[in-house]
């Protein structure tokens, strides 16, 4: 059974963690990596360098949209990719264990399922609503 006095809470909790997880990468790569330095690592994956770029800034705004809850369910499902592509392409051949080298996909995993967690559950209390947000005013609109 779930306990409708906390519930919302939990849904904050979970949105605002992975929030700044986000914001703590998406820095990392932006002031410690640099951006051009995550772009040549990126590069040698045999990626498109400009992906780097893509991935710092939807790091940077995602966790902070989803810190401020602004279209929260949204914002965790758009992040998942960011996610899935650190497991295929650095972290899945390194094994599931975090503690390997180049670091297992068991954290990123979990991290999936917070994002799909969020989407589920919603914004929580203490988010900005907009009217694409809140099934009231949706429901409101027809």
């Amino acid at each position: 059974m779930i306990d409708t006095r906390t519930a919302p809470y939990a849904a904050l909790l979970l949105r605002v963690t992975l929030g700044a997880l986000f914001l703590a990468h998406g820095s990392l790569k932006l002031f410690v990596f640099t951006p051009a330095g995550t772009a040549q690592f990126f590069e040698s994956l045999g990626l498109p360098p400009a992906l780097a770029y893509f991935t710092i800034t939807a790091e940077l705004i995602g966790g902070f949209a989803m810190i401020i809850g602004f279209l929260s369910r949204w914002t965790a499902l758009a992040l998942i990719p960011i996610l899935l592509g650190a497991i295929l392409t650095v972290h899945g051949p390194a094994g599931f264990f975090f503690n390997n080298p180049n670091g297992g996909w068991e954290f990123l995993a979990l991290w999936i399922a917070g994002q799909f967690s969020v989407a589920l559950l919603g914004d929580g209390p203490f988010a900005l609503r907009t009217r694409w947000s809140s099934p009231q005013l949706a429901n409101a609109r027809t």
